[in-house]
């Protein structure tokens, strides 16, 4: 088997910020396996390619992933682990069918990604595929561009962080880290907003939501903020304000 599976990170969500890598990929790829969360819904990544590439005549299969969390060192939940071989194995049967396939990812594959689940999956079971990983544009790159702040300047130290873990944790990266990026921040915004006020980073603090996407709303008075926020929000804390 020759053909090739390629993870493409396409960007937070503007189609206009697909790379000229990303594009060609998945143009040439003649299956386009596209993740999404949940059986029923769509697949967000799916909504942005089809704005920039012509899928007619594509095979296009949506694979699901289950939105449980994901803990280094320990196995995954069973859910989640059927739900990367039932992917390992349909995207498999492609690539021996003769197709190249592409798995197009939200942002950056190396970012909290879907893709290395994929790709470690398959890996464990046919160590022979061959893989191709396709950076793209990250959230994180795309808040800092929307709100003109940057992630990091000189010496300051950067800490990415899901925010949906230990507490404990959240406030130990806060206290220890210049720049201070939490992602998965939707189900835990009066939380995060109340640990921020109490460590007095509420100020240094802005939250994007819908990054690169038509719908992108950029909140930065997190005190004000009493509505829900949508999955697709990032805060950046920035002790050290221009």
């Amino acid at each position: 088997m020759n053909n090739t599976l390629y993870i493409v990170g396409v960007g937070p969500g503007d189609p206009d910020l697909l790379t000229f890598k990303a594009h060609n990929a998945l143009n040439d790829c003649t299956v386009i396996a596209t993740p999404k969360g949940s059986r029923k819904g769509t697949s967000t990544a799916l909504s942005i390619i089809q704005q920039a590439v012509k899928l007619e005549g594509k095979t296009i299969l949506e694979l699901h992933f289950p939105m449980k969390k994901v803990r280094m060192g320990e196995k995954p939940d069973k859910e989640v682990e059927k739900g990367w071989q039932d992917a390992a194995d349909t995207v498999l049967a492609n690539l021996d069918a003769g197709n190249d396939v592409a798995f197009p990812t939200l942002g950056d594959p190396a970012i909290y990604s879907t893709g290395y689940y994929l790709h470690q999956t398959i890996i464990e079971i046919r160590p022979d595929v061959r893989v191709v990983f396709i950076p793209g544009i990250s959230a994180l790159s795309s808040c800092s561009a929307a709100t003109s702040i940057p992630i990091c300047l000189g010496d300051d130290r950067l800490a990415v962080i899901p925010a949906t873990f230990s507490s404990d944790k959240l406030r130990e990266t806060l206290l220890s880290f210049d720049t201070i990026v939490l992602m998965k921040v939707h189900k835990v915004i009066n939380e995060l907003k109340e640990l921020l006020a109490d460590l007095d980073l509420l100020d240094n603090a802005v939250l994007v939501e819908k990054t690169g996407m038509k719908e992108e709303k950029i909140y930065s008075d997190l005190s004000k903020l009493t509505e829900p926020v949508h999955y697709f929000s990032t805060i950046i804390v920035r002790k050290h304000l221009l």
